[in-house]
């Protein structure tokens, strides 16, 4: 047992519960000042104000949205399955909450004269109930699309499903590399392991992985495909309204700091002061409240990156999206984790120094860049120019003749509006004779 864990083992219940509504608390407040910082960032890279009239400086336009969508009526479909529709928003919301409970935000303090630690739960196998929390959201996804009674959502449900599984996998491929450097599951235990230097730079390779997952797990730009406007209408929640839709736009955003605050866990030194403030004062500065503050610090730069790519790049297509799921990020995973217990092995058994392991590694990263520069860039084959078919009588598909000319246009006819009688026009380069007189068509 760590010291986080006998901290957290000794809080009364009062503590706990403190805790508790602290951490629901946060992740709420987070959730309104993301969607107006999305806003703000967004109208401001597009030259546009924002939100700036509900509160100083428009702060208080998200709780003026929500409060709107609580007080929206509250329609139910007649095909929907009453309770599966009313217990899938639930579903997708609470795991988002738990899965934050085992994130570090700082070391020890102590509240009303009882040492304790910034933690909700400390648990030896914190990383997998993490990914057990992110499993059990994608049943809220399914359930709200098929409980709906449309072909729509269920079919915008699937799809989001999907999605969210393939980077799932890419997602936990990525921790495997941060679990064998710091040999725990432990979140607090990972922090612990980063303290003379954050994984980020030590495993740069799952840091990418991971950010580009993240961002495909949330279903968020340029990954926000049931919100594409050629996608199936909104998706899985697209018969929801009033409160149940504002639980799945709840339970996006504070996906979004979960896993932001995860990053920050597995790649960024968690709590952590960065460099070079952790050498003032002895590292006084890694003590105390201090660490919420660069626990904050780290997070929010994430959600500057989520909000920064939706304002910045264009949406994948669906298959580029499970192509760089499936063929990319999965395998490329897999061979980095072979190297990094490779490396770990050889590291551990000395031997190899440290400058022969650079020379070796260095050398084979060039030989790798030398054979990707030379090998040669497959070429698209040519496409073949067809010969004219023959019509449909004599096989093959049916062609217009080869041979057709468009018909002449007939010579244009004047009806008098007093006889009613036609008279035709003069051909060009004639003169004008009286015209011929032709007997009304009733007269015929």
């Amino acid at each position: 047992m760590n010291e986080t864990a006998r901290l957290i083992s000794d809080d009364p219940i009062w503590l706990i519960l403190i805790k508790v509504v602290a951490t629901f608390a946060f992740l709420v407040v987070m959730t309104l000042l993301t969607i107006w910082a999305e806003r703000r960032v967004i109208g401001r890279m597009q030259q546009r104000p924002g939100p700036n009239r509900a509160g100083p400086f428009g702060m208080l336009q998200s709780l003026a949205d929500g409060l709107k969508l609580a007080f929206k009526e509250d329609i139910r479909p007649v095909m929907a399955d009453k309770w599966i529709y009313i217990l899938a928003p639930v579903i997708s919301a609470t795991p988002a909450l738990v899965a934050f409970s085992v994130i570090p935000i700082g070391g020890e303090v102590t509240i009303f004269g009882e040492p304790t630690a910034l933690q909700l739960v400390e648990l030896p196998v914190s990383l997998l109930v993490v990914l057990a929390c992110a499993a059990v959201g994608v049943y809220g996804i399914v359930l709200a699309g098929w409980s709906s009674g449309s072909p729509y959502p269920l079919l915008g449900a699937l799809r989001s499903a999907a999605q969210v599984i393939s980077y799932e996998i890419a997602m936990g491929l990525s921790f495997i590399a941060v679990i064998l450097y710091s040999g725990t599951l432990s979140t607090s235990g990972i922090v612990a392991a980063q303290q003379n230097g954050w994984f980020f730079a030590l495993l740069p390779f799952s840091f990418l992985v991971y950010a580009i997952a993240m961002v495909g797990e949330t279903n968020r730009a340029p990954f926000d495909l049931p919100e594409a406007e050629s996608e199936l209408v909104g998706g899985f929640h697209t018969e929801y309204s009033s409160l149940k839709f504002a639980l799945f736009f709840l339970a996006e955003y504070i996906n979004m700091v979960t896993v932001s605050a995860l990053a920050t866990t597995l790649f960024l030194g968690g709590w952590h002061a960065p460099w070079p403030l952790y050498l003032i004062g002895d590292g006084v500065l890694n003590t105390g409240w201090w660490p919420v503050l660069w626990f904050l610090g780290k997070t929010l730069f994430f959600l500057f990156v989520f909000v920064w790519l939706r304002g910045t790049l264009p949406r994948l297509r669906y298959d580029q999206f499970m192509n760089l799921g499936w063929k990319i990020l999965v395998p490329l995973s897999l061979v980095w984790i072979c190297a990094v217990t490779a490396i770990r092995g050889v590291r551990n058994a000395d031997l190899l120094g440290s400058q022969q392991f650079l020379f070796i590694g260095g050398g084979i990263v060039v030989l790798l860049l030398i054979v990707a520069f030379l090998v040669p860039d497959r070429k698209p084959p040519e496409e073949e120019q067809e010969e004219p078919r023959a019509p449909l009588s004599g096989g093959g598909y049916p062609v217009p003749p080869l041979d057709l000319k468009v018909p002449e246009t007939p010579r244009e006819t004047r009806v008098s509006a007093t006889t009613g009688t036609r008279s035709r026009l003069p051909e060009a380069g004639q003169e004008p004779t009286s015209s011929t007189k032709e007997a009304p068509d009733g007269n015929d």
